[in-house]
């Protein structure tokens, strides 16, 4: 199992305990570009359960993100919102999304987000 980069952890650790929203990170996971705000994840996953259980087709899933979870040891994961996958010239979607990335995949990352313009 190789090394989690020590100082993204560190990163997660404190956006969990401030319960902020407000961290910018880029990060490269897969191959993908990931830009966007860090959220706890209790919070993020209050959010996607919020969206589900708008749904009509989805809204049996809202529960399984609500239930209570195991927090055993430091973040394993980021949790991202207002997040977009960079491709070529285009951040997707437009608006931002909702991303959970694993620590363990992140080959990159910098501190901020990143957006196109053509001006």
């Amino acid at each position: 199992m190789a090394k989690l980069d020590e100082l993204l952890v560190d990163i997660a650790t404190l956006v969990e305990s401030g319960q902020s929203n407000q961290m910018s990170l880029t990060v490269v996971a897969g191959g993908a570009v990931v830009t966007g705000r860090l959220a706890p994840e209790k919070v993020w996953r209050q959010r996607v359960s919020e969206v589900l259980a708008d749904s009509d087709r989805l809204g049996e899933f809202s529960a399984v993100f609500t239930a209570p979870t195991r927090k055993d040891g430091p973040p394993t994961h980021l949790h991202f919102h207002l997040a977009r996958i960079l491709q070529g010239t285009v951040g997707i979607p437009e608006t931002g999304g909702m991303y959970r990335v694993s620590i363990a995949d992140v080959s990159a990352w910098t501190v901020g987000d990143f957006s196109y313009s053509d001006h």
